[in-house]
């Protein structure tokens, strides 16, 4: 990835991703809002919006979600 690939990404970064160390933080009540069926996105926006943009907690978020809500 180049210097200008770089600036790319950091200018599409939205302005309300709370960033990996917050996200985790609360990725776990995020996923429990989700399974009992409520809106997780609109009281935690900005996880929604890092998770939305960060490949790696994305993949942290989808795999907590599958074991919580498998049978």
């Amino acid at each position: 990835m180049n210097h200008r690939d770089r600036l790319g990404r950091f200018l599409a970064t939205d302005p309300a991703d709370v960033g990996c160390e917050e996200a985790m933080a609360v990725l776990h009540v995020y996923v429990d809002l989700i399974a009992d069926g409520r809106d997780a996105a609109a009281a935690y926006p900005g996880v929604a919006a890092h998770l939305a943009a960060c490949g790696p907690c994305g993949e942290d978020f989808e795999g907590l979600l599958a074991a919580v809500t498998s049978p």
